[in-house]
């Protein structure tokens, strides 16, 4: 063993030297690929950067092994080893995921080929229709051809009757700003992956008025994810200046330009395609007098960079059939003897996405009756019709997600876990996020804002929506289908033991066959998401789930027994349960008792149920923080008996919202010391309890919109933490108690729309620590009176507002 140690550590030097040569020939070839301009997909960036570490930490160690002494034998052996680390590593990547690069890109060639072989054939039937009409002049400074003047870079094929569907009213509005509004210098395009920006783009470039208005003045470049920004600056500076001095510019490239080294106002289209970040965008924006840019991206850029966007919307019904129509028949209509109504039924399930209608279209194209209705089956279980329907599809939609973050990836994926067609309330997002993937309300409420300008999910704005104290419970967000599909296929490549999520979706008839066979293993899922219909005890089987730290159950139906494998969930943080039933009946909620051992519990959000007694629950849940209850019926009969205090004794946030039934909370809710939000909105409560003040810690209250609230009890003076009350559209209430000036951290009152309040209590001057108040107009003058003497106050005077549209939910 001495002489192979000796003999190894003698020998590192030459071994060094000869992987410095090997680096050095192979990782100039790495850069290039990775810094050439050419698209990669995420997976492949991710390889070729770790590859491009693992190169660089390698010419490190090859340097500190010349740089050791030869009879430092312990370091050097040490040093070898490393280096025999760093050689496997090269060697495994040239022999492993190197070749499938190879294989995937010969297999891109040869579709390439194909298809661009295709539009040659294409062009060459137009070319031969166009030269006949197609003028060739001279004017003294050179040759030109009209209707060659636009320069489109990969231009497609234009399909008449294809591209137009739906896009005229777009385009019409899109034109409207490229020609009429001197005003607007960068134009955006906007919308989700598949719903028609580039086609838009495209087709506001060969538009006759638009060409004649530039004369034919129009740049079209593709962006894209991994752009050479500095060769598109070339392009674009190259473009200009041959326009504006008509192919004779002398000027010397400059970026950014630092003065308009041009004289001449030229009208000129630059149109940005496939623009995925900021920093890449304000690195092509270059403004010269006459240059108009529209950028094209699924990102919503913020109104300082773009003076205008236009939303791409999806299609509507009509349109949606002529679109699929013309791919799966060849013509914009149902042909005659087909049935109509299975072809609006798959049409329905594309919601309007023009992507999803060509792809769905071309894979049922002349396939059988029976293949359709398969298709259809198949489509509203959210699986594919096809491989190639798969693969076309999803791929193309997953561009979207692979630019994102892990932790982002991760939350887009848990949206695939609600039912299709249902808006989610952003509670229960937060509340799954913050356990799942441990991050605080602010963190989960920025991924939210950046999943939505991203246009993955759609976030249906509220009054208050972004208030530092806004409730979220009435906050809803909605997810296209064909993303939520994209949601659960990206997260069921593993096998169903292995998959961190587990989704069911709907059904009537127990488990799925899947999942039946496979009872004998535990499920490694840490989220899961089943949805059912009435169930009871003898309908859940019995299944493990050790690592599962979210449950969603998903339900409608009158009757629902919890399933009792949550005693088999040992990590279970987070439970959800939503009766999606449509109507105004709650489902009898059975078997709450399962949740006595669940010690890790710390967030409930029910939807739509009857709770049954709680002291029936012999174990408090000693680590349960949030209880978030909604449309809910509560069994509170002796009340003298129930002690929340000890069922809930670290809770820190209640939430009750249109429990109509509810008239009056426990008063035990007040031994609760470590109660922080407490919020009763949109119920019959009449009264406070009068310990209220025993809340020593409480930061939040929120009573909004209960009628039949007259009071608010005098204790509210020791709430000395609290920092937000909100009494908005409490219409019998008289008046803020007169001891309110006892809360001295009280930073914002909301009080809109509290129409009986005509007069403020003097201790309110007391309050300075105050920095907002939303009031209505008739007691807006007495806070511009305390305005005057508390810094920092702002009084913001509303309009009054009903909304009631999450109801329909």
């Amino acid at each position: 063993m001495l002489i192979t140690i000796t003999r190894k550590a003698c020998l590192c030097k030459p071994s060094a030297e000869q992987l410095l040569i090997s680096i050095e020939e192979l990782l100039p070839i790495i850069e290039e690929i990775k810094y050439s301009g050419v698209e990669l997909t995420a997976t492949r960036q991710v390889q070729l950067d770790a590859l491009s570490r693992a190169l660089h930490d390698g010419h490190e160690l090859a340097g500190k092994v010349l740089a050791s002494s030869r009879w430092n034998v312990y370091k050097n052996l040490q040093l070898s080893r490393k280096m025999e680390k760093v050689e496997k590593k090269i060697s495994r990547f040239l022999r492993g995921p190197l070749q499938a690069h190879i294989l995937a890109d010969v297999h891109h060639v040869r579709f390439e080929t194909t298809e661009r072989f295709d539009r040659l054939d294409g062009s060459n039937r137009r070319l031969e229709q166009r030269l006949g009409s197609m003028k060739i002049g001279g004017s003294g400074e050179g040759w030109w051809l009209e209707g060659f003047g636009v320069k489109i870079d990969d231009e497609e094929p234009y399909e008449c009757s294809l591209l137009k569907v739906g896009m005229e009213l777009g385009k019409r509005k899109v034109k409207d700003m490229v020609l009429d509004r001197d005003d607007l210098v960068v134009i955006g395009i906007n919308g989700i992956g598949g719903s028609g920006k580039t086609t838009l783009a495209r087709e506001i470039c060969r538009d006759d008025e638009v060409r004649s208005y530039y004369n034919n003045k129009i740049l079209f470049l593709t962006v894209s994810q991994s752009p050479n920004v500095e060769q598109l600056r070339q392009q674009i500076w190259d473009f200009i200046s041959d326009s504006k001095l008509n192919g004779c510019s002398d000027i010397a490239y400059q970026w950014p330009l630092q003065y308009n080294p041009w004289n001449t106002v030229t009208p000129i289209l630059l149109v940005l395609d496939d623009v995925w970040s900021l920093p890449v965008l304000n690195q092509l924006i270059i403004r010269v007098p006459g240059c108009k840019i529209l950028v094209v991206s699924r990102i919503k850029f913020q109104s300082d960079v773009l003076n205008a966007t236009h939303e791409l919307e999806l299609l509507r019904e009509e349109d949606a059939i002529s679109l699929f129509c013309h791919t799966a028949f060849g013509r914009t209509s149902i042909p005659p003897g087909s049935d109509e109504n299975l072809i609006k039924q798959i049409v329905e399930k594309c919601k309007g996405l023009p992507l999803a209608l060509k792809v769905i279209g071309a894979s049922l194209r002349d396939q059988s009756e029976m293949y359709w209705e398969g298709a259809k089956k198949r489509l509203s279980r959210a699986q594919p019709i096809c491989d190639s329907h798969e693969l076309e599809l999803l791929n193309r939609m997953r561009l979207s997600v692979d630019y994102l973050s892990a932790k982002v990836r991760d939350c887009f994926l848990d949206l695939g876990c609600f039912p299709e067609d249902k808006k989610i309330p952003l509670d229960v997002l937060i509340n799954i996020w913050t356990e799942l993937h441990d991050i605080d309300e602010e963190d989960a409420f920025a991924i939210i804002v950046e999943l939505s300008s991203k246009n993955l999910l759609t976030l249906v704005k509220d009054s208050r929506d972004g208030d530092t104290y806004s409730s979220k419970c009435e906050i809803l967000v909605s997810q296209h289908d064909v993303l939520r599909d994209l949601a659960i296929h990206m997260s069921s490549l593993e096998s169903v033991n292995q998959r961190r999520w587990l989704v069911m979706p709907r059904r009537e008839d127990g488990i799925p066959k899947e999942w039946e066979r496979n009872l004998d293993q535990p499920f490694h899922a840490r989220i899961v998401s089943i949805h059912t219909g009435e169930m009871r005890e003898m309908d859940w089987s019995k299944m493990e789930f050790p690592k599962a730290e979210v449950l969603i159950l998903n339900f409608d139906s009158t009757d629902y027994f919890l399933p009792p494998f949550i005693e088999n969930m040992p990590k279970l943080r987070a439970l959800v349960l939503i009766n999606y039933l449509n109507s105004t009946k709650t489902a009898q909620l059975h078997n709450l008792s399962v949740l006595a051992k669940s010690t890790n519990l710390r967030s409930l959000w029910f939807k739509k149920v009857t709770i049954p007694q709680l002291p029936k629950i012999t174990l408090p849940l000693t680590n349960l923080r949030k209880i978030s209850l909604i449309l809910c019926k509560i069994d509170l009969k002796d009340q003298s008996e129930l002690d929340l205090s000890h069922l809930f004794p670290r809770l820190a946030e209640l939430t009750m919202d249109h429990c109509i039934e509810m008239t009056r909370l426990p008063s035990s809710i007040c031994q609760v010391k470590t109660l922080k939000s407490l919020s009763i909105t949109n119920c019959e409560i009449e009264e406070l309890p009068s310990d209220l003040g025993k809340l020593l810690f409480l930061q939040i209250l929120r009573v909004y919109a209960c009628p039949k609230l007259k009071t608010i009890p005098s204790g509210i003076k020791n709430l000395i933490w609290l920092e937000h009350i909100d009494i908005s559209q409490c219409v019998a209430l008289h008046c803020l108690n007169e001891e309110i000036g006892g809360c001295v951290s009280l930073k914002e009152i909301d009080m809109r729309e509290c129409l009986q309040i005509k007069r403020l209590p003097k201790s309110a001057a007391w309050l300075r620590s105050l920095r907002r108040v939303v009031c209505d107009d008739e007691v807006s003058w007495q806070w511009k009176e305390i305005e005057k003497e508390v810094p920092g106050l702002c009084v913001q005077v509303m309009e009054q507002n009903h909304d009631l549209e999450w109801l329909k939910e």
